[in-house]
């Protein structure tokens, strides 16, 4: 008979998203017509930009053409997408060769594809509140998982400590769900942690592209000592919109070695045998963001959301509720006002002011009594729920 992974038995039931669902349509049957002021969704509401789908709509009339066409792409990408993000790391003042660069169909898919490259007999660090799917694909690939908690005590950014040991750490910064970021100092410290046990790091850069403090590192390459010990997934679905598009790409330097073993030529043999890449079409449309021009728009996209984030905060401001993120990241991490719980808060703010945000205890049990809202909304819709927010808790509002 055959055995199936007996570790998705072990996976816990994930009621986050299923019961906002069930929430919200049970609001709006009971309530015919009312518009609801979504901040919980982490979708963008913007159109890709005008230099990518001209690239889009090219690649599509190469399609068109024998001389032209494409069929299977490179399975680690295509070369030309590959140069650009190189070419991109080398403003940063980060020096990457274009083999160290792997095509993706988004971060998502990488970072439960990337376990691939582990034993199950590792063991792996998650600061929570945390993005659910870390957890998740761990637990189906049989490691042994290490929760580290944080707080509003350390800014939702812990730091290793010598009595911590794992073999692969999750660092996500900006992060998801609570918008903190790590600076250099504070990165440093996990790439020397890192370093010193022989560990390896999954960092997740999806949101870099929202940093505006020069203190925040976009990539953990800028690190000295990284590329002996890191792993970078990124993503164009927020950088660039590219969320029903699907590409990203990953960096594995070829100095990250264990055991005798490179990662980067294993997970070039991975990809070779797992994938056949991604479609010529989506790889010249991802180019494009890279281009002069693209970068530009896609900075135009990108100040929507943070003046979305300004919106926000400048509400939270005045109704003296804490938060982190919402200046280097799109996400807005605040404490539940007057002592409220994370399902409590949703119930509330649905039935009081038709406002729909995510709460913080789906990220992890040191997430209740947390709650995120998201700038990726509409302009309007966004710039109503700050006003009714304040309208409930601030100087003159009614609060509970």
């Amino acid at each position: 008979m055959i055995k199936p992974n007996r570790h998705y038995a072990e996976l816990k039931d994930s009621y986050l998203f299923y019961n906002i669902s069930g929430k919200t349509k049970a609001y709006l049957e009971e309530n015919p017509g009312a518009h609801l002021y979504r901040l919980g969704i982490g979708d963008v509401s913007l159109p890709l930009c005008r230099e990518v789908i001209s690239a889009l709509h090219s690649a599509v009339d190469d399609q068109a053409s024998a001389a032209t066409f494409h069929g299977y792409m490179p399975e680690c990408g295509a070369d030309f997408l590959r140069e650009a993000v190189r070419r991109h790391y080398a403003c940063r003042g980060v020096t990457l060769a274009a083999d160290e660069v792997f095509v993706s169909s988004g971060a998502s898919d990488e970072l439960g594809d990337i376990l691939d490259l582990f034993s199950s007999d590792n063991s792996v660090l998650i600061m929570e509140p945390a993005y659910p799917a870390y957890v998740d694909a761990n637990v189906i690939a049989g490691h042994r998982l290490i929760h580290l908690p944080s707080g509003r005590e350390n800014g939702f950014l812990p730091l290793p400590s010598p009595e911590l040991d794992a073999d692969l750490i999750y660092i996500c910064s900006p992060n998801n769900p609570t918008g903190a970021a790590f600076d250099r100092t504070g990165l440093s410290k996990w790439v020397e942690f890192a370093n010193s046990r022989g560990a390896v790091i999954i960092f997740d850069a999806a949101y870099e592209a929202f940093i505006e403090s020069e203190e925040i590192p976009h990539s953990i390459f800028e690190i000295d000592g990284a590329r002996t010990c890191a792993i970078e997934i990124c993503s164009l679905s927020k950088t660039a919109g590219f969320t029903g598009t699907r590409c990203g790409y990953t960096v594995i330097p070829k100095e990250l070695v264990r055991d005798g073993m490179e990662f980067n030529a294993m997970w070039v043999r991975n990809r070779t045998t797992k994938t056949n890449g991604v479609s010529y079409i989506i790889q010249k449309g991802a180019a494009a963001v890279f281009t002069e021009e693209g970068q530009r728009q896609i900075a135009e996209n990108i100040a929507v959301y943070k003046r979305n984030a300004r919106c926000l905060t400048e509400a939270l401001d005045k109704c003296g509720i804490w938060y982190c993120g919402g200046k280097n990241a799109p996400y807005i991490w605040l404490q539940c006002p007057q002592g409220m719980g994370s399902w409590e808060f949703f119930d509330y703010l649905l039935r009081e002011a038709q406002i729909v945000g995510t709460p913080g205890e789906g990220f992890g049990a040191c997430g209740e009594g947390y709650f995120r809202f998201s700038t990726f909304g509409d302009v309007k819709d966004t710039e109503e729920a700050a006003r009714r927010l304040t309208e409930l808790f601030g100087p003159q509002g009614t609060g509970r």
